[in-house]
């Protein structure tokens, strides 16, 4: 089979597309027939070595973490799923013809692979930092950086839950923000009274890494209600960085219901072929995404 792997820590251009032997379901594990897989900034900052010590990689190593596909072989002890269901979910080097799942869900009617493909790890961590922030309904959450997978995922779920949303972003993606609910404003320079005349921020999210953790904690009042998924830098100055992954399994229920209910749409901005994954690697590392990148299979 063809899958992406690397054999050093680096750029985009380690990255090579080559034959591997295919991988198989061992117990409690299924594996699919890969549609598409989602392209996530953990993907490539495994790539660049960044994890190393939370996250031992051994080399030559395979990417990606979510995939969408049909199943075709269900590991012992595995009930409820069978060969030719429709999944979604987790599992290791995803960009790939063919992986091994460790935590996944039937696919909600009507929802395409490639859709499909940009949920569960977005999901994931916008659950794990809504609950880590302590924001609670009829309070007002900052999302710094909201236009990507995540901050998709957060305004979304957070305007289920009753909790009103402040997102920012770039000019482009304004009208976006606004779309899913959020008050939206621009970063770069004011973007702190921006903010404020938006209202009064009770918690804060960083979502982008781009350098604000001091404002989101003035604008917060402190650093207990600041949550950072990509500086990590942000333990120095008292905030919590949130790299640990929860439950995939309850993830996956509760974007299949809030999908299946209409309560949550994350666009794909661009697909790429397995072949272009580096270049999938180039824009996401760029940011000023809307949605959700893909690597198509």
């Amino acid at each position: 089979m063809k899958r992406v792997s690397y054999a050093e820590f680096g750029g985009p251009d380690v990255l090579r597309l080559e034959d591997a032997e295919e991988p198989h379901a061992g117990p409690g594990r299924i594996r699919v027939a890969v549609r598409a897989a989602g392209v996530n900034p953990f993907d490539w900052r495994v790539r660049e070595g960044q994890f190393l010590a939370a996250h031992p990689v051994e080399l030559p190593a395979g990417v990606g973490q979510d995939a969408a596909g049909v199943v075709d072989e269900v590991g012992e002890g595995v009930d409820g799923v069978e060969v030719g269901d429709p999944v979604f979910g987790e599992g290791v080097s995803t960009y790939a013809e063919f992986a091994v799942l460790s935590a996944w869900a039937r696919m909600p009617e009507g929802l395409t692979f490639e859709e499909a493909a940009g949920y569960p790890s977005v999901v994931e961590t916008a659950l794990r930092i809504l609950r880590e922030v302590g924001v609670r309904p009829g309070q007002t959450l900052l999302a710094s950086g909201a236009s990507g997978g995540v901050g998709s995922a957060v305004l979304q779920i957070a305007r289920e839950r009753g909790i009103a949303v402040i997102g920012t972003a770039g000019a482009a993606n304004q009208d976006y923000l606004r779309g899913l609910g959020a008050l939206a404003t621009t970063y770069g320079e004011g973007w702190v009274e921006r903010v404020r005349q938006l209202g009064h921020v009770d918690a804060a999210l960083d979502l982008a890494g781009s350098g604000v953790i001091r404002e989101l904690v003035e604008l917060t009042g402190d650093p207990q209600k600041v949550v950072s998924i990509a500086d990590l830098a942000a333990p120095d100055l008292g905030v919590r960085f949130s790299g640990v992954a929860g439950s995939m399994p309850e993830a996956l229920a509760e974007a299949a219901d809030l999908i299946a209910r209409g309560r949550l749409h994350i666009p794909v901005e661009k697909s790429y072929p397995l072949a272009e994954a580096a270049a999938a690697h180039v824009d996401s590392q760029a940011g000023h995404t809307r949605g959700r990148r893909v690597i198509v299979v």
